[in-house]
């Protein structure tokens, strides 16, 4: 890859990882448009990482709470047997990640066959990005909002189903956990908070698959592009979260919710031209 093409990707990654319009699809699609080579197996790892640590360290203060009160819950640490919110949010954070394991194991092939093409990209950005500024326009309505801790292990499994679904292109991972969270009661900003802490184990546990791969794999590593990509994706993301929690508040999802709706029309367009 040029030094201009890992720039592009890996602002991309980080860019569009934690925003709700499909991080996947933007990296497809330059290899689909522009008819660039694939990135490759160590970019992905790299850019994988550096939006894990980048979400990690946003949340930095939330991981550690929650990480001591896990531990108390299984009889370990200085929390050994409290019951405390924190505990049982991680509880949920885990347990919420099992389905997106799942379907990934399962499905990972056929969506490699059948699912990576422009056309199911351009109809799953349409589809869900309708969905998302249904759940907004309901969310903005809403006198009352419900507060994180009454989501319960039955919502929290809910989002992670929808977690899921969003191994298909176009989905977007974000997107379709705060269309959920939005629709099952929480406000914006929880429901984005949610989203981030889930893919948290979401991320690592697709980043330690593609480093299996690499690890089997003879790819040779350009460890340049990883570098690179690596850091500029984890200062895009860092940014990325923090401004977009920002406009949350003031905006809502809409701005999100048009951009995906016309990129979908541009992509019809490009296919059927």
């Amino acid at each position: 890859m040029s030094t201009l093409e890992i720039i592009i990707l890996a602002l991309l990654q980080g860019l569009t990882e934690f925003l709700p319009i499909s991080s996947s699809a933007h990296l497809i699609l330059p290899s689909k448009i522009l008819g660039w080579q694939d990135q490759g197996l160590a970019f992905d790892v790299a850019v994988h990482v550096g939006t894990l640590l980048a979400v990690m360290l946003y949340f930095r203060k939330s991981v550690g709470s929650m990480a001591v009160a896990w531990c108390g819950t299984v009889g370990i640490g200085p929390e050994k047997g409290k019951q405390s919110f924190d505990g049982k949010l991680a509880w949920w954070i885990l347990l919420a990640t099992i389905p997106a394991g799942l379907f990934g194991l399962l499905g990972k092939d056929f969506i490699e066959e059948h699912l990576r093409s422009a056309l199911v990209i351009a109809a799953t950005t349409l589809l869900f990005g309708a969905l998302l500024g249904f759940a907004d326009i309901k969310a903005g309505k809403r006198k009352q909002h419900k507060p994180m801790e009454i989501l319960g292990i039955k919502g929290a499994m809910l989002i992670g189903l929808a977690q899921a679904i969003a191994l298909i292109p176009g989905t977007s991972r974000s997107g379709i956990t705060m269309t959920i969270g939005l629709m099952l009661g929480l406000s914006r900003d929880n429901a984005a908070r949610f989203s981030f802490l889930l893919s948290i184990p979401a991320i690592a546990m697709a980043g330690s698959y593609l480093t299996l791969k690499l690890v089997l794999s003879s790819e040779v590593v350009d460890w340049f592009a990883m570098g690179l990509g690596s850091l500029i994706a984890f200062v895009s993301a860092y940014a990325c979260i923090h401004y977009f929690l920002i406009l949350l508040e003031k905006l809502g999802m809409m701005p999100f919710v048009i951009y995906r709706l016309f990129l979908g029309v541009g992509l019809l367009w490009f296919i059927l031209a």
